[in-house]
């Protein structure tokens, strides 16, 4: 009863700071809004009609990225991490995200080398952005399960999607190599992730496929639970190891794909708000680390895009920048404690 009460104040906790967070990115930015003035505006009564337009138009769809994006990482980055019973993995592991910079680069950057097929402004062309890092993510995702087929070790198949990252890294380098300086400019800002391009009319796109494949997730916490033990022990209780396998690939490709188009490729989260919620909630039940990652990787978003936000004025710092100041000591803990941990038991 104990245990159910401190996990029920932790989820009420964290859902009311991430209420509070979503209402201070809202009041944030090159205009100043007061609080009071935000909640006006959202009861659709503003103090000012200027600071709804901004708020409603601007900042709002800024912070529901915000919360998508920080959900749908920290969710895929907790499965890696359990498909593969490794402390370091995330969305990247299988070059998905990989996959999908190789199409935005593609896209982007190859007009200069097929200036007949792609028009030189290919670059501004953001639903093209987003189809073709879509495309890249399922091409690599459907390149690496053509590869599972023939093998039924994770280790080996981690090592494929850390190969196929370096092909498609390798194979971006080459475009970057060929392409025109103004070209190479637009690709690395699109690199360095944002979540305030997107608009109304993407997030219509984005906010489905994005809840679709968190609601997916929840499918599988009984099978993830197992298969954390060992997969003979999930084939010994009934688990369908290679249904669960491809059914968790699959939804991190939908998940890492489509975020990474929409606001670009975002790091260390996957890695940090899994090993957040272990050690918050003292758990490694997924019927509880789901609905947990999801919420804390909202909140962790929320505050990294006030973080971005406090230089002032119209200067606003990469997402990406932010996210591995604040990534990069988690992992560097994991190192250390797993290193103790194995110095304990030798």
């Amino acid at each position: 009863m104990k245990v159910i009460n401190r996990t029920s104040i932790l989820f009420i906790a964290i859902v009311i700071l991430t209420i509070l967070f979503f209402i201070l990115d809202l009041a944030l930015g090159s205009v100043s809004i007061p609080l009071d003035g935000v909640v006006s505006a959202l009861l659709g009564k503003p103090e000012k009609a200027s600071w709804q337009y901004i708020i409603l138009n601007f900042r709002m769809p800024k912070a529901i990225a915000a919360i998508l994006t920080g959900a749908g990482i920290s969710v895929a980055g907790l499965q890696m991490q359990t498909l593969f019973r490794n402390p370091l993995a995330d969305t990247s592991i299988l070059g998905i995200g990989h996959g999908a910079s190789l199409g935005v680069a593609i896209f982007v950057l190859a007009s200069a080398l097929f200036p007949g097929i792609l028009p030189i402004d290919a670059q501004y062309n953001n639903w093209g952005i987003i189809l073709a890092a879509v495309t890249g993510a399922f091409l690599v995702l459907f390149c690496i399960s053509t590869v599972s087929v023939w093998l039924n070790d994770m280790v080996s198949l981690l090592i494929v999607g850390v190969m196929f990252g370096f092909v498609t890294g390798s194979l971006v380098s080459i475009l970057q190599y060929f392409s025109a300086p103004e070209l190479i400019k637009s690709y690395l800002i699109w690199t360095f992730g944002s979540l305030s391009g997107v608009t109304w009319s993407q997030l219509k796109v984005m906010a489905p496929i994005v809840c679709c494949g968190l609601a997916l997730s929840f499918l599988f916490p009984k099978s993830m639970n197992a298969i954390l033990l060992s997969e003979q022990y999930a084939r010994s209780v009934g688990v369908r190891v290679s249904f669960v396998r491809n059914g968790l690939i699959l939804i991190t490709a939908i998940l890492a794909g489509t975020l990474t188009a929409f606001t670009g490729p975002i790091a260390f989260i996957g890695i940090a708000v899994p090993h957040f919620v272990r050690l918050l909630f003292r758990t490694a039940d997924h019927l509880i680390l789901i609905p947990a990652s999801i919420l804390c990787g909202a909140l962790l978003m929320l505050f990294c895009d006030m973080v971005s936000q406090l230089p002032g004025g119209d200067t606003i710092l990469p997402i990406n920048s932010v996210t591995c100041i604040i990534g990069a000591p988690v992992v560097v803990f994991i190192v250390i404690k797993n290193r103790r941990r194995k110095s304990a038991f030798s």
